[in-house]
């Protein structure tokens, strides 16, 4: 019988393993960012709930969203009642229209099937408020910086390869990426943060900002 959840013995192990190299992306997404206390935040594909905590910290309210219950059992473990978390995979949020102020998801996109990403990422602005902002940190694909960008990338195809995830990196790098997704739903990349020597890139989007 196939796990009904694909992310359960992940689960265990994700703060040891992931956690640990999303750490100084996430530290330069919070400096994109810049939260305000007064903020409604929803993280899409939450996982463990490291991600949250300095959301939280800054008083945000903040909610969250995964597929897996075995990551959200972990997230509520470490946060308790400080994050409303919510069973989704991400194609129909259980919020209201223009909810949040910030609306973010990191590494998601690209193991969201290919033709359901434009969706993913409209549903996600569909629930941040018009002056708010949507943040997708993802692989990028262009020209790569210094020696880090090549062992990055090496070691983010071996981790997609051992994942599971691999078709859906390589259908990702096809479409161009999050930019790629970004045209095909019709909304506008308003600015890019390089990180990981160009192996990555934390993408910001205003609702708002759509083209045609």
């Amino acid at each position: 019988m196939r796990d009904s959840d694909p992310y359960r013995r992940l689960a265990g192990i994700y703060d040891f393993i992931v956690e640990p190299m999303q750490s100084g992306v996430r530290r330069v997404a919070l400096e994109v960012a810049s939260p305000l206390p007064s903020w409604r935040v929803l993280d899409v594909g939450c996982g463990t709930g490291t991600g949250m905590v300095p959301f939280l910290d800054t008083g945000c309210k903040v909610s969250g969203v995964d597929v897996s219950k075995a990551m959200l059992d972990r997230a509520e473990a470490r946060l308790g009642d400080r994050a409303d978390l919510h069973l989704s995979d991400g194609s129909s949020l259980p919020f209201a229209d223009a909810h949040f102020d910030l609306v973010t998801t990191s590494l998601v996109l690209h193991e969201v099937a290919e033709g359901d990403r434009s969706s993913f990422l409209e549903e996600m602005a569909r629930v941040a408020k018009p002056d708010g902002m949507v943040l997708v940190t993802d692989f990028r694909f262009g020209s790569m910086r210094g020696w880090k960008g090549p062992v990055m990338r090496s070691v983010s195809r071996l981790i997609e390869r051992v994942s599971g995830h691999y078709s859906g990196y390589l259908s990702f790098k096809a479409g161009g990426g999050v930019p790629g997704v970004l045209e095909s739903a019709d909304l506008t990349l308003d600015r890019e943060k390089i990180v990981a020597g160009g192996n990555l890139a934390v993408y910001v989007i205003h609702p708002a900002a759509t083209a045609g």
